[in-house]
């Protein structure tokens, strides 16, 4: 058998079998087929799927106007960001259609329940309930998966050391600043939520101010069933097989 053919028939088998995961995040979507040049990070924890380009607004406008240099956004013209995301080329960025930003759940009273652990405002937010429940898609990437820590802990006392974005692995482009959930503020009109990934806080902002936007997908993406990664193994299998008994005859 052919040397090379032998080679590139190894490295379909390993395209094909290679699904790298990094904790609750497993990358997806690579530039190069079977490489780690991810564009997006499914969250087995969120059942969601983030962009691995946590700011591409400012390098990929698709055509919205009103996006700064720096890719922040009013909150209507994120969610107009989002739309067109959604119909690029037809069939959506990266092939998917249905782009959001991510969620935050208002819990107890209409509105901001400020506390330093445990509510919807301010530090140490709720994350999640039970693995059912998500109160906030940011804050449990912040807090739960990147084990990043707010200002003030959960007592009120700040800052605490090691506080801030000490780690964005394996994102992009992350900003440490506000960033726009999908969620407007039920208490008054023109005031969305946002999630600060600066210092760890979570509020609502005016929808007219200039945050960043990072768009995230329900669910995961496309990845090769096991049924289909046996039929890949014995495909490359047989072809092996068959050129081994050519070279010995």
């Amino acid at each position: 058998m052919n040397m090379k053919r032998g080679v590139w028939l190894a490295g379909v088998l390993a395209v094909g079998l290679a699904v790298p995961a990094q904790g609750a995040l497993e990358g997806r979507l690579p530039v190069t087929p079977g490489g780690t040049d991810y564009q997006a990070y499914y969250d087995t924890v969120l059942d969601i799927t983030w962009l691995a380009d946590a700011n591409l607004a400012a390098s990929n406008t698709f055509g919205v106007a009103d996006i700064d240099a720096n890719g922040t956004s009013t909150w209507d013209t994120a969610q107009s960001w989002i739309t067109a995301m959604n119909a690029d080329g037809g069939t959506g960025y990266l092939g998917y259609n249905d782009w959001r930003l991510p969620l935050i759940v208002d819990v107890g009273a209409d509105g901001c329940n400020f506390g330093w652990s445990g509510t919807d405002c301010a530090y140490n937010v709720l994350t999640g309930s039970a693995a059912t429940t998500v109160y906030s898609e940011m804050a449990s990437l912040y807090y739960d998966t990147l084990g990043n820590l707010g200002y003030y802990d959960t007592s009120g006392s700040g800052p605490q050391a090691g506080w801030g974005l000490a780690n964005t692995v394996p994102f992009s482009n992350v900003r440490s600043y506000a960033y726009w959930s999908g969620t407007e503020y039920g208490p008054g009109p023109f005031v969305a939520w946002a999630f600060h990934f600066g210092f760890g806080p979570q509020s609502a902002g005016n929808e007219n101010e200039g945050f960043y936007a990072w768009a995230v997908r329900p669910g995961d993406v496309a990845v090769p069933e096991p049924a289909s990664l046996a039929l890949v193994a014995t495909t490359v299998g047989g072809l092996l097989g068959a050129g081994w008994r050519r070279r010995r005859r």
